[in-house]
């Protein structure tokens, strides 16, 4: 069996499977010492830290520079073959376009006596960008390159900073830095793993502090991402990947097998579920489960995470898959029935939507548009995709005139005096002749 099955037919019946996958959100502070040290240390000797961290784990003859030269990723983009560069500018064409829809406008409106009150929405001046290397630099995220740069280059961050971290030899893979050539990210950093968090939270002599930090990483990664967060900004603390599949048993077992598979071969910790109302589904379904395991090269990984956090779970009806699907809230959710659109307004929380069985999650993580950096481990709940908005602030302005201040400054005057502030209180009753 190559994941657990569950029937139920009540809700009290749940608790098993979400004390289990509860289990994977459970704070692990084991490495939160050794990470403060590497914060730490990164902000009391900058450049120095960093390149001892980065030898003892990535690189062991680093030297500096740690930026990369603005001629290795032009030269980085003619390394990678035509067809390559050809698929990176597709995929960034597909995302530049959808966040471009996502960008919101200052707004003002004109009050009574003639005061104008509005909302200007601003870039922020500097976004710090990590992007996992994979497998000592030889699984480049490309993607993870597009999905954070684009954002907050249509958001018009003046200054985008991207961390990385290098190969043994010290080089990052010509892959990753000929996306950044691509979509026109000039600064990139050889340096990855907790303490580059720590370089774009306090600045070194070679990396500029930045405003807000965004992008995946590892536990490591994510701890740092925590630890700075209220000094700079964050997108999200992320979990493991994990995908949830809804259907009436219409969908293709083969398929959701291989979309299930498709997030347990990301980790040892993903998850992968399908929640069905059809009883006869689910046999079909662990039959290609197995035989797609063993098709695969990274079988061992996702082996062990359809063990440890993968389900087959069987409902009684649409209700309440819907309802246990709402309370998961999972980072990707599938909606494989016959009519997916029927059931979208009942869905309230997912990270992102898939509908029908054409809306593969890979295909959202590569190409669509939307971005693949999603809430995880149920804060979906309360937490939304990186977007524009993550690289972006908004401000309030209020532009009065005598009239409007004058109109209300009795009022100003009562509230701040109810609150025992009497200054408050004065600066308004100054401006009213008082």
């Amino acid at each position: 069996m190559p994941c657990k099955t569950y029937v139920f037919t009540k809700e009290a019946d749940w608790k098993p499977l979400l004390d289990r996958l509860a289990a994977r959100g459970e704070a692990d502070s084991s490495r939160d010492e050794a990470v403060r040290s590497m914060l730490e240390a990164v902000r009391r000797r900058g450049d120095e830290a960093l390149i001892e961290f980065t030898r003892k784990y990535d690189c062991p003859d680093m030297r500096p520079p740690l930026r990369v030269p603005e001629s290795e990723l032009a030269a980085a983009a003619r390394t990678v073959s035509p067809g390559d560069m050809a698929v990176i500018a597709e995929a960034a064409a597909s995302i530049r376009a959808f966040h471009e829809a996502q960008k919101n406008q200052s707004w003002f409106v004109t009050a009574r006596e003639g005061a104008v009150l509005g909302q200007q929405v601003v870039p922020v001046d500097r976004a710090g960008l990590y992007v996992p290397g994979g497998r000592g630099g030889e699984t480049p995220l490309i993607s993870s390159m597009l999905m954070t740069a684009i954002p907050a280059l249509v958001a018009g961050v003046p200054e985008v900073a991207v961390v990385s971290p290098p190969r043994r030899d010290g080089t990052l893979n010509p892959c990753i830095l000929a996306a950044a050539h691509h979509i026109g990210v000039r600064e990139v950093y050889r340096v990855g793993g907790a303490w580059s968090v720590g370089a774009l939270a306090y600045g070194t002599e070679s990396v500029p502090a930045v405003d807000v930090i965004a992008g995946p990483g590892n536990a490591w990664v994510t701890t740092a991402k925590r630890m700075v967060q209220g000094r700079v900004g964050i997108d999200m603390i992320a979990g493991p990947s994990e995908v949830l599949v809804l259907t009436d048993g219409s969908a293709n077992p083969d398929w959701v097998a291989a979309d299930m598979l498709s997030q347990a071969e990301h980790d040892a910790s993903a998850s992968a579920l399908c929640l069905t109302w059809d009883a006869a589904f689910a046999p079909r379904l662990l039959e290609r489960l197995r035989a797609r395991l063993q098709e695969l090269p990274r079988e061992g990984i996702a082996r062990s995470s359809l063990a440890d956090w993968g389900s087959v779970v069987i409902l009684s009806d649409e209700d309440a898959a819907l309802a246990l699907a709402n309370r998961i809230a999972p980072e990707h959710m599938e909606v494989l029935v016959r009519d997916p659109w029927s059931l979208l307004p009942r869905i309230r929380h997912a990270g992102a939507v898939f509908l029908g069985e054409w809306s593969p999650e890979p295909l959202g993580d590569y190409m669509a548009g939307p971005n693949h950096v999603l809430p995880t481990m149920g804060t979906a709940r309360f937490s939304s995709a990186l977007s524009v908005q993550t690289f972006t602030r908004r401000m309030s302005i209020i532009a009065a005139n005598a009239a409007f201040a004058s109109s209300r400054a009795a009022s100003v005057a009562r509230l701040a005096r109810m609150e025992q502030l009497e200054a408050h209180a004065r600066s308004m009753e100054c401006r009213a002749g008082k």
